[in-house]
């Protein structure tokens, strides 16, 4: 159907002439329809067969389509990747490596929400998310953890008082209007902690990392968050200082026990690390 002829359809399956003229018989014979009406050398495509080409391409539309979707599945080329993390991360360098993963695998289905640790969690476990980004710790059956640890920084303004010490202790901050974070996270008892006994200004309340280093860029106050966050706005009018009292400020990467990851998931947590690793200076 193809070719027009007995000889040109041999070549192109690299086997003999009578070869072909049987494999058409048997067919022939098998479907009980008479596929080619033979005049000499001639042959000519009945209505029967025209009608069966049409199912016979479709057929072969969809076998490519399968193979060629295996193929992209087999090359982290396709698939779905749904990633629930917490604002300090899902609101800034998620969105950067997200973009930079999916810039070569156009046929990845990928969906990113920003939710606190909490709903991070749930999301996992009712499988509504493949990878969650939490606050910790976590102590629950049913998951599987990695943590990581990262000490927390002082932001603060560009030209501020303090911009001179290469390490700010907890006695720098007396009297300094300081940026709080959300009071009922976890993060922000473990400043609390550290900052005991200290009179401060009074101090500005938010819920996010992002806001509270946007009020520091402003002028607004100091601010002891997470270095993920923080070195994101690095030469955006924040500059950042080391802590002399240790704050954890990681997270925790959280995946359901017992369930086979699919290799976009398993590639997406590995290449993300290194990229954090990268772009967030002492981290490793």
């Amino acid at each position: 159907m193809l070719t027009g002829t007995m000889t040109a359809a041999s070549e192109l399956l690299s086997i003999t002439q009578p070869a072909v003229s049987r494999l058409i018989r048997d067919f022939e014979h098998s479907t009980k329809l008479l596929l080619f009406e033979r005049r000499g050398n001639q042959i000519t495509p009945t209505l029967e067969a025209a009608t069966l080409m049409q199912e016979v391409e479709r057929s072969f539309i969809g076998m490519n389509r399968i193979a060629t979707v295996a193929d992209d599945i087999n090359r982290q080329a396709a698939g779905t990747l749904r990633v629930a993390a917490m604002p300090a991360l899902g609101s800034g360098i998620l969105p950067r490596f997200l973009a930079k993963f999916l810039h070569d695998k156009p046929k990845v289905h990928a969906a990113l929400i920003a939710i606190p640790s909490s709903m991070v969690i749930e999301s996992v476990a009712l499988g509504q998310a493949d990878v969650g980004y939490a606050d910790g710790p976590l102590d629950r059956p049913g998951f599987r953890i990695e943590t990581r640890q990262f000490a927390a920084v002082v932001a603060i303004p560009i030209g501020h008082r303090l911009a001179a010490r290469e390490r700010i202790t907890p006695q720098d901050l007396i009297g300094e209007r300081m940026i709080s974070l959300d009071p009922g996270s976890i993060f922000a008892m473990r400043v609390e902690v550290a900052l005991a006994g200290i009179l401060r200004a009074p101090v500005i309340e938010t819920r996010l990392s992002y806001t509270a280093l946007t009020l520091v860029s402003e002028g607004a106050g100091a601010a002891i968050v997470d270095p993920t966050s923080a070195y994101q706005f690095v030469g955006r009018g924040v500059e950042i200082r080391p802590f002399s009292v240790f704050v954890d400020a990681g997270f925790l990467v959280i995946r359901r026990a017992n369930v086979r990851q699919s290799a976009i998931v398993q590639r997406f947590v590995k290449e993300f690390w290194a990229y954090h690793d990268e772009v967030v200076p002492n981290s490793q």
